[in-house]
C-alpha cells in the first residue's frame, strides 16, 4: 500500500482497515433505535447492570461496563481441574483433510452470492482444552457446555475461573466445559470457515463422534445425552456453529450463547439448498420451520462487522443479522435474549466482560428444576 494513500486514509473523516486483502472501511457505528432495529429496553443505573434472569427479549446496555466479579479467582471456592489432549486431522474420519487457501477469493460473476476460491489440503492439529469441575462424581452423566474457538496453546483459564464461581454459588449445573479449538485460518476457503459457516449437522456429528469420545476416554468424565443438558457456545463464525449444530441436530443440543454472530452470508462452497449461508436462518429457515427446544442468548455491538469482504449482496452487515434474528425468534415464541452493545465493536470484548457470567446462567435457566433439584 503506498504512503499517499495511507495519508489519504489518515486524513479522511472514516477509518479503514484491511481484510481478507482487501481494503475496507471501518464498521460504522448503528444506531440503536435505526428502522430495523427490535425495540430495546434500556437498562438504566450504573455500569454493571445486566438483564433480569427470568424474562425474554431485546436489551441495551453500556456504553460502560464493568467486568464481573465471577472472572476473578475468589478464596475458598473449589477449583476444577484444567486437562488438555491434542488431535491429529489425519486420525479423523470427518474433516480430513483440512482446507486452506493462499488468496481471498473473487466474486462469482455468475452468482454473486459466493466466491471462486482456490483451495489446497493440509493437515492440520486440533488442541482439546476440558475443564472438570471439583464437584463432578467420577461415574455420573455430566451435563457440559462446548466452545469453538478454544485455546491452541497453553488453558485460557478465564471460563474455568467463571464456572468455578457459578457452580459454588449453584447458579448453574456442576458441568463439563470442552473447549474446541478450530481447524485453521478464516472464512471462505479456510478450515475454520468450512467447519463454522456451513449450514448442515456435519460439525455436530464431528463433535459428537470424534471429540466427545477422546474427552470421555482422555479425562474420565461422563457426558450427559440429554440434550437439554448440553451447551455450545462461540463467538463470530464460532457463533453461528453454535446456533448451526443446535438447529441441525436438536437431539443434540438445545442451549446456545452466541457473540457477534456471523448470521450472514459465508457459507462456501455454495449449497444451492442454503444459498444465502446462515443469513438464511432469519431470512426464510426460521420463519418458515416449526418452533424448536432452543434457547438462545445473543449480543452484538453497535460498531460490529459491517460488509468485511469483497462481496456487496446485502447479506453481511453483523447488526442487521442480529437485529433480523431477535425479531423472528420473537415471532416465533423462542426463549431468547439479545444483549445491543453500546461502544463495542466485533467480538464485543468490553462488553462480554461485564455479562458473560449472566448470559451463561441464562442459557441454563430451567435445567435445575427440570432435574429436580
Amino acid at each position: 500500500m503506498s504512503r499517499q494513500w495511507l495519508m489519504l486514509i489518515a486524513g479522511s473523516c472514516l477509518s479503514a482497515m484491511v481484510i481478507g486483502g482487501a481494503l475496507v472501511a471501518a464498521p460504522p457505528t448503528r444506531p440503536y433505535d435505526s428502522p430495523s432495529a427490535p425495540t430495546f429496553e434500556r437498562l438504566e443505573g450504573k455500569a454493571g447492570l445486566n438483564p433480569p434472569l427470568n424474562v425474554d427479549g431485546d436489551f441495551l446496555i453500556g456504553p460502560d461496563y464493568l467486568p464481573s466479579p465471577e472472572r476473578k479467582v475468589i478464596p475458598g471456592v473449589p477449583r476444577g481441574k484444567v486437562q488438555q489432549f491434542t488431535m491429529d486431522s489425519k486420525n479423523g474420519k470427518l474433516f480430513n483433510p483440512g482446507i486452506a487457501r493462499k488468496v481471498f477469493g473473487k466474486v462469482d460473476p455468475d452468482n454473486l452470492k459466493t466466491l471462486i476460491v482456490d483451495t489446497h489440503p493440509i493437515d492440520y492439529k486440533r488442541q482439546i482444552t476440558v475443564y472438570i469441575p471439583a464437584q463432578y462424581k467420577p461415574g455420573s452423566d455430566a451435563p457440559f457446555m462446548v466452545c469453538h474457538d478454544g485455546p491452541k496453546g497453553a488453558p485460557k483459564m478465564l471460563l474455568p475461573q467463571i464456572l468455578d464461581n457459578l457452580i459454588a454459588q449453584k447458579r448453574v449445573p456442576a458441568m463439563v466445559l470442552i473447549m474446541v479449538a478450530n481447524g485453521g485460518g478464516d472464512a471462505q476457503g479456510h478450515e475454520r470457515g468450512r467447519e463454522y459457516d456451513t449450514m448442515s449437522g456435519l460439525f455436530a456429528e464431528y463433535i459428537e463422534t470424534e471429540v466427545l469420545p477422546l474427552v470421555e476416554q482422555n479425562c474420565g468424565v461422563k457426558l450427559t445425552k440429554d440434550p437439554d443438558g448440553r451447551a455450545v457456545m462461540g463467538s463470530s463464525s464460532g457463533g453461528s456453529a453454535a446456533l448451526i449444530m443446535a438447529w441441525y441436530r436438536t437431539d443434540l443440543y438445545h442451549r446456545v450463547l452466541t457473540t457477534s454472530g456471523t448470521f450472514v452470508n459465508q457459507q462456501w462452497p455454495f449449497d444451492p439448498k442454503v444459498p444465502d449461508g446462515a443469513w438464511g436462518f432469519h431470512d426464510k429457515i426460521i420463519p418458515e420451520s416449526p418452533r424448536k427446544p432452543i434457547r438462545l442468548f445473543m449480543a452484538v455491538g453497535d460498531r460490529d462487522n459491517y460488509n468485511p469482504n469483497v462481496m456487496r449482496d446485502g447479506m453481511h452487515d453483523w447488526v442487521e443479522a442480529n437485529h433480523r434474528m431477535a425479531k423472528v425468534l420473537e415471532a416465533k415464541g423462542y426463549h431468547y435474549q439479545y444483549l445491543f452493545c453500546l461502544n463495542s465493536g466485533h467480538g464485543v470484548g468490553n462488553a462480554k466482560a461485564q455479562f458473560l457470567p449472566h448470559a451463561i446462567e441464562w442459557v441454563w435457566q430451567g435445567y435445575d428444576k427440570k432435574q429436580g433439584k
